[in-house]
């Protein structure tokens, strides 16, 4: 048996590309007028960290109004308990006047002194979300310093981000928390927005309910779902951000297309229930295990995209509620006609 396929890496002249393909995104865009709704993030970060924290409790009231249920989930995430009880806003003063903390947001208020950029996009994608989910609610919006536990949370009715887990790649603390480089050159101000949205599109279309058959292909048409939505909600933006690859990684995912989806046919990958084999090529890491070190990580997650994309570019009835509500994937390849390369 062949441990490895040889892959193209460098030269883009076998670049394969599917009859279908539509590289520029022109199949997302959304040709009618759609309402931007105004987003405010609101900051958490600042509440806190700016107000005398013998105050805190005394502001309970009004912090429970401005935030919601997502000030019970900070809580959480903390260890404050909930915040009912006494010793809750306590815990919280304690993580505030913590030295190391304040100086986590001293550089969070550096990085971002101002989060309207990111709110523009915002209003772009859930416009969008609107427009193809008139129906759903847009949650309430908020950042705040997660103690480096949470990059995205996401509640019933907010969507929160986690600005210490996005101080780039460079960042010290992250060397610091030993964290490996592959995860840092992720957690940089570009990928906020994506994150945000793979993770509502996740926790709206859970894992649990979604993948039937716990096979490789369900795993990875599951995950190219939850790209295909955040790149139909944020297709002006590079499919480097929305997939967290470099360009040079983008271009080889491209370039090795055809290659990948060969590598996983030829070794009967596709329907293996292998929890171990299916964690390899779906998991994080600096490169997806059984194709090459010039992969990305996930490469195959994106080969589920690639599915999706090729599924709903030939299938152009099926709206995107319908293909985020769809769990039944057994005929989904063949709907798809996936053929990369030919």
């Amino acid at each position: 048996m062949r441990n490895r396929v040889n892959f193209l890496i460098i030269s883009t002249a076998f670049l394969f590309v599917l009859s279908c393909t539509d590289r520029s995104g022109k199949h997302y865009r959304i040709n009618e007028k759609y309402t931007e709704p105004d987003i405010e993030i609101k900051r958490l970060e600042k509440d806190l960290f700016e107000t005398d924290p013998a105050r805190l409790t005394d502001l309970k009231d009004s912090l429970n109004t401005r935030y919601g249920n997502f000030l019970q989930l900070f809580a959480w995430v903390i260890d404050a308990g909930n915040l009912g009880d006494t010793t809750s806003y306590e815990v919280i003063r304690d993580f505030v006047t913590d030295r190391v903390n304040y100086d986590v947001y001293q550089k969070v208020m550096e990085k971002y002194p101002d989060l309207s950029a990111y709110e523009q996009d915002m209003e772009k994608g859930w416009g969008r979300y609107s427009y193809h989910f008139p129906d759903s609610l847009i949650p309430g919006i908020y950042s705040f310093i997660s103690g480096f536990n949470n990059s995205i949370i996401v509640g019933d009715s907010s969507l929160s981000i986690g600005l210490d887990r996005y101080l780039g790649s460079g960042s010290r603390y992250y060397r610091e928390l030993g964290i490996y480089n592959y995860l840092t050159k992720k957690m940089v101000p570009g990928r906020i927005v994506p994150d945000a949205f793979y993770a509502w599109a996740k926790a709206s279309w859970p894992r649990d309910k979604q993948v039937r058959n716990d096979n490789l292909l369900s795993n990875i048409i599951y995950e190219g779902k939850l790209y295909y939505f955040t790149k139909s909600m944020l297709y002006d933006m590079p499919d480097s951000l929305i997939f967290g690859f470099t360009a040079g990684q983008m271009e080889f995912c491209h370039n090795n297309e055809y290659r990948m989806w060969e590598y996983l046919i030829e070794h009967d990958m596709l329907f293996s229930k292998d929890k171990m084999l299916i964690r390899k090529l779906t998991g994080e890491a600096p490169f997806t295990t059984y194709f090459t070190r010039e992969s990305p990580g996930r490469a195959s997650l994106w080969l589920g995209f690639r599915i999706v994309e090729s599924y709903m570019m030939r299938n152009r009835d099926v709206s995107l509620p319908a293909l985020m509500n769809d769990n039944n994937y057994k005929g989904f390849l063949e709907k798809a006609r996936y053929n990369p390369g030919k």
